[in-house]
């Protein structure tokens, strides 16, 4: 019964997520190119969740769907030029197009030969381990804190971390002082 959960959480989220990344790269309003992107990156993180691994999960909730993806549509919205485009057609889609569907082809023919050739048994030579009910991977707990205590550490990243936000919060203000309307 486990399995067939999964099996149908994982088809849902395929869907959303290529259904939502075919969405970014054919639609011609950029704001609803963003939007499409957002809920691409919650499909990726649904996968990690599936892979267990929520706090890779958490990290693509809160930094590529909370901070980038926010901080796109914000620049989008900001920018008076992107929102009201008069001329959506771009002559390269048909080219465009195609050589994404002849990449397609291109990369399916060589890697599922490949894929084949090697196998499971190539894989388990190569040490890539696959996790089962009587052999469940050794987890170390002791990462997600490590990675705290270096982030908080006076002598790690808690400087280029504080200027880093310092950046994106005088970068945000002058995207604001920009876009404004000009009173005069």
């Amino acid at each position: 019964m486990g399995e067939t959960v999964q099996y149908i959480a994982f088809f849902i989220l395929s869907v959303i997520t290529l259904g939502s990344a075919l969405g970014v790269v054919s639609t011609n309003n950029l704001f609803h190119g963003a939007l499409y992107l957002l809920a691409t990156l919650f499909g990726v993180a649904g996968f990690f969740v599936l892979l267990v691994a929520p706090f890779l999960a958490a990290i693509q909730v809160l930094v590529y769907m909370g901070a980038i993806g926010i901080l796109i549509i914000f620049s989008i919205m900001l920018t008076r030029s992107m929102m009201h485009v008069e001329h959506p057609f771009n002559a390269q889609n048909a080219g465009s197009f195609i050589t994404a569907i002849a990449l397609f082809i291109f990369l399916t023919l060589v890697l599922t030969p490949l894929v084949d050739e090697l196998g499971v048994e190539g894989l388990e030579d190569m040490n890539i381990s696959f996790a089962d009910e009587d052999n469940p991977p050794d987890v170390e707990y002791e990462t997600v804190e490590a990675i705290g205590q270096v982030i908080s550490d006076r002598n790690g990243f808690v400087v280029p971390f504080e200027l880093a936000s310092l950046l994106l919060t005088g970068a945000m203000i002058g995207a604001i002082v920009v876009s404004r309307e000009d009173e005069a």
